[in-house]
């Protein structure tokens, strides 16, 4: 999502999946103050929801931002069959480890609703 989408996606119904972490930090203090004024502007979104959705989106910023760099093995051809080559920087690796880390925070999600559920279940016990 980029940043300028954010305004429109702010007036439906949130449907991120979160992490059983908590991540926590201080802000600068105009950053804050706008991030208090999104909050005013849009009282159907939490700070925290807002902070969420800035950092997604500054994260897919930066992720495309990442250059393209041209390795020396040709992995495929395009419409007209030029080749293309595969890319050798920082996006394979960065892809690689946003899926590992991925399924490890859902491993996470996964034991923390199994621990509440357990919880629960021993209680009504």
């Amino acid at each position: 999502m980029r940043i300028k989408d954010l305004l429109s996606e702010w007036t439906k119904t949130p449907a991120h999946q979160l992490t059983a972490r908590k991540y926590s930090v201080r802000l600068p203090v105009w950053d804050a103050a706008r991030i208090a004024a999104l909050a005013d502007l849009f009282p159907s979104r939490t700070k925290t929801q807002i902070i969420t959705d800035l950092i997604s989106a500054a994260v897919d910023e930066i992720e495309t931002a990442i250059p393209y760099v041209k390795g020396e093995k040709v992995i495929s051809e395009d419409d007209y069959g030029d080749p293309i080559y595969e890319d050798t920087g920082l996006s394979p690796r960065f892809r690689k480890l946003t899926r590992e880390y991925a399924n490890k925070l859902r491993e996470e999600a996964e034991a923390a609703r199994e621990a509440r559920r357990s919880s629960v279940t021993a209680a009504l016990k």
